[in-house]
């Protein structure tokens, strides 16, 4: 519940209400009937938290509403922290190993495998733009950042931009 509350604190700051409201039940339902996206992160909480309980049959038919309602290809158990911002859910492949706090998925992007069984973990405060791939056993580190339409299959350090197919580190922010 915690995650599912910090993912709402990330959606009333984007939104620009003011973030020094307390987090209620309200406000959450006003952001579930306002933003389509939210519902498909609370849908991911929801058979997320049923995964972790060992609560059967409920992860898979929360995967299958993801898929179907918002076109989200979401791995149920997958280890994502708090604060995820995902606007344009649709078309999009998140598999990773871990995402950690306050990142920003924004569309068409595939987070997942390359060739062998591993997975990308993202660190903190990372933003994946546009129609990325990031692919492979990698690591993403803390607040860097990755350009639309960039294809990263290595490594991509802390504080840096990546580019390009394939992707290249163009700043390191530090």
């Amino acid at each position: 519940m915690e995650r599912f509350k910090q993912d709402a604190r990330r959606w009333i700051e984007l939104g620009k209400i003011n973030t020094d409201t307390p987090v209620t039940w309200g406000l959450i339902l006003k952001l579930l009937f306002r933003y389509m996206p939210f519902r498909a992160i609370a849908w991911f909480r929801f058979g997320n938290w049923c995964q972790r309980k060992g609560i059967p049959y409920l992860p898979g038919f929360a995967q299958r509403q993801i898929f179907s309602r918002y076109g989200l290809d979401i791995v149920i158990g997958a280890d994502i922290e708090g604060g995820l911002y995902i606007p344009h859910p649709i078309g999009m492949v998140v598999s990773p190993a871990r995402i950690g706090k306050n990142c920003s998925l924004i569309g068409g992007i595939t987070i997942g495998m390359r060739n062998t069984w591993e997975f990308p973990v993202l660190g903190d405060e990372v933003f994946v733009g546009t129609g990325a791939r990031i692919l492979g056993g990698i690591t993403i580190g803390n607040r860097a950042q990755i350009g639309a339409n960039a294809v990263v299959v290595t490594d991509v350090p802390e504080g840096a931009t990546a580019v390009g197919i394939p992707a290249r580190v163009t700043r390191i922010n530090g």
